[in-house]
């Protein structure tokens, strides 16, 4: 649970927080804080008492995406970590959720600025709650950029076709009313207030079976982009096996003796 200088992380009962902590520059993306997040999946991914993870951003902000100035060759925070991204070139995407889902539910937390890169990062978690007063958006076609962080294909997968390509080929900014209007986040919530309801969140996944969970978010992925028949299959051979578990029986246990369960994922 190191993080780095630009992130943030803490456990929170078998949640894992991570938080995105540049406040000065409403947390725009550094090495740092890509190693950062990187190291986290990693973390969480590996230990089994961590359940699930809330992402978070910190001074009011998400994640205003890429920073340009580091973009246009003027340097970029972090650059002591430089060896990190050598030895994986592939680092950045991973840390974006671009090419690494984690196996454990991530919650997104967000308050005032989710644009750009902050809206990619955001396609790659699984529950998404918002503050009243935050704005998403993919900006880069009114810079001249292309949002390579995955949301030319992951956006239309999400939320309507005509929705994607509108937030896509205009750059224009969403109100977090709008964005759930779409489908692009589950929760509107008061300002302020978007950590504690995704902790919320958190926490009734955690009261669940481990197994269960890891397996109904890996089978809801890998059937997403299957026929009917074929991904119907997969669910069999992704969920029976959960059925054997330690944790399933446990479950029975539980409901029979009108108690809580008490997973210890075996």
């Amino acid at each position: 649970m190191a993080g780095t200088e630009h992130l943030t992380v803490r456990r929170e009962g078998a949640t894992l927080v991570l938080t995105l902590n540049r406040p000065d520059a409403k947390n725009a993306l550094s090495l740092s804080m890509l190693v950062g997040l990187y190291d986290g999946w990693i973390e969480a991914d590996a230990d089994d008492e961590i359940r699930s993870i809330v992402l978070t951003g910190a001074g009011g902000a998400f994640c205003a995406g890429m920073d340009l100035k580091a973009l246009a060759g003027k340097g970029m925070a972090g650059e002591h970590l430089r060896d990190r991204l050598k030895a994986d070139p592939d680092l950045h995407w991973k840390a974006m959720l671009r090419h690494h889902r984690p196996r454990k539910p991530v919650i997104a937390a967000v308050e005032g600025h989710c644009v750009a890169g902050g809206t990619e990062i955001l396609q790659g978690t699984d529950i998404r709650v918002a503050g009243d007063s935050a704005t998403f958006g993919l900006f880069e076609v009114r810079r001249g950029l292309f949002p390579i962080g995955g949301s030319t294909v992951r956006l239309q997968r999400q939320i309507p076709r005509t929705h994607a390509l509108e937030m896509l080929l205009t750059g224009r900014p969403y109100s977090a009313r709008e964005a759930a209007g779409i489908g692009l986040i589950g929760h509107v919530v008061p300002d302020g207030g978007a950590l504690a309801k995704a902790l919320e969140i958190a926490e009734q996944i955690n009261a669940c079976g481990p197994l269960a969970v890891e397996a109904v978010k890996a089978s809801v992925y890998e059937t997403a982009e299957l026929t009917e028949a074929d991904g119907l299959a997969a669910e069999l051979k992704r969920g029976w096996p959960v059925f054997d578990t330690a944790d399933a029986k446990e479950g029975a246990r539980a409901f029979a003796e009108k108690r809580l369960p008490e997973y210890k994922r075996a």
